[in-house]
């Protein structure tokens, strides 16, 4: 008996120890514990934050790319639109010799006092065509009486003159001068009086 009190004794005495070892190991796990919460913490923070610049990242580029899709559809749209107009410039500059033909003709035609049926057929074909050139955006330069301007005129021969103001007035139209779409296309040939 005494031997099992003995053993008793050491087992409590070795549970107690144990538990003021526990005891004493508690307030250092909760220590790291805490160290390890706010290390947690911390790296969510850091986190949380790394993953909002992402996305802000992220937002921005794709507005851009948005931007630039929406910039790139807007450039295309109008290259389309100053192809069409390009290409209808062409034609329009092969039809102007058959304008001027038929100005001529018309011109030769009155002059002669030739006015019959078949004249005015041809006139009423050249207004057709004026008409028609005139809904594509042509336009024809006014030049007869005018100041030379060198953005629409194109001096083939100079007169001297009596013009107190010194101004270089288009005294006759060799060639008619035209526009598409307000942009020259062909200038008027023109003689000048100064």
């Amino acid at each position: 008996m005494k031997k099992s009190k003995n053993i008793e004794k050491e087992m409590s005495e070795k549970n107690t120890d144990g538990k003021q070892q526990e005891e004493v190991k508690h307030p250092q796990m909760e220590t790291v514990e805490d160290e390890i919460n706010d290390n947690g913490e911390e790296k969510i923070n850091e986190l949380e934050q790394k993953l909002r610049r992402q996305i802000e990242e992220l937002k921005d580029t794709n507005l851009r790319l948005h931007a630039e899709f929406d910039n790139y559809r807007k450039r295309t749209i109008k290259e389309k639109i100053e192809l069409s107009k390009t290409a209808s410039g062409d034609v329009i500059i092969d039809l102007l010799p058959v304008l001027d033909d038929f100005d001529r003709a018309l011109k030769n035609i009155t002059d002669a006092g030739a006015e019959n049926a078949f004249t005015e057929g041809i006139a009423l074909i050249y207004n057709k065509l004026l008409k028609v050139l005139s809904q594509k955006g042509v336009e024809e330069i006014q030049a007869k009486d005018q100041i030379f301007d060198t953005d629409f005129h194109e001096a083939v021969s100079h007169i001297p003159g009596d013009d107190p103001d010194g101004e270089q007035k288009i005294i006759d139209v060799v060639q008619k001068g035209y526009k598409l779409n307000g942009k020259v296309i062909r200038f008027a040939k023109v003689v000048v009086g100064s």
